[in-house]
């Protein structure tokens, strides 16, 4: 009897080693958290990066296919043709409206806007919508808003939302004086 309570108990962990394994699971926890801390700004980053791609993208394409024009830069009439009239956009230059109008809807040569495909309106829809800026609160109506300027942009000077975009030199970035994780400013990016 003596030699089976003997082989049960060598089956068995000692608490010393138990110990040890808790140790080396809680060294490797400390390794391993500071790790993830960082991925919520890092994909914040990259967030802000793909969406700025996507849009600089989009208002170059619209550059090219317009006259070299910007979108917003020019004011366009309301659309004619085969634009139905309740989808047409009568735009003004250099507003956010028109910016918006003329990546996200179909547009002529003329920059002319329809909401819908129409014969004639060959151009785009360059994006689905303005994406957010990731850095505002999903709660910040301003996330997705795009200031225009008639000028070469400044830096901004305080902590603001949304984005700014040039009309005279196509530059688009977002508008904050805000810093991601390396200490840049996230209107550089």
């Amino acid at each position: 009897m003596k030699t089976t309570i003997r082989q049960c108990a060598a089956k068995g962990f000692t608490l010393i080693e138990l110990l040890i394994v808790v140790i080396i699971i809680a060294i490797m926890a400390a390794i391993a958290i500071p790790q993830f801390g960082n991925s919520t700004a890092e994909a914040t980053d990259a967030a802000l990066d793909a969406n700025l791609n996507t849009v600089r993208s989009a208002i170059e394409l619209y550059r090219v296919q317009h006259g070299n024009k910007f979108p917003g830069q020019i004011a366009a009439a309301k659309a004619g043709g085969d634009c139905p009239a309740d989808q047409t956009v009568a735009l003004e230059a250099n507003k956010a409206a028109t910016f918006t109008a003329q990546l996200t809807g179909y547009s002529n040569k003329l920059g002319e806007t329809c909401k819908v495909p129409a014969k004639g309106f060959d151009y785009g829809p360059y994006l689905r919508a303005i994406p957010r800026d990731p850095v505002t609160a999903a709660n910040d109506a301003k996330g997705a808003d795009v200031e225009l300027v008639d000028a070469k942009l400044a830096d901004p000077t305080k902590v603001t939302a949304g984005w700014q975009f040039s009309t005279l030199d196509g530059r688009f970035q977002m508008n904050s004086n805000a810093k991601d994780r390396n200490d840049v400013e996230f209107h550089k990016h």
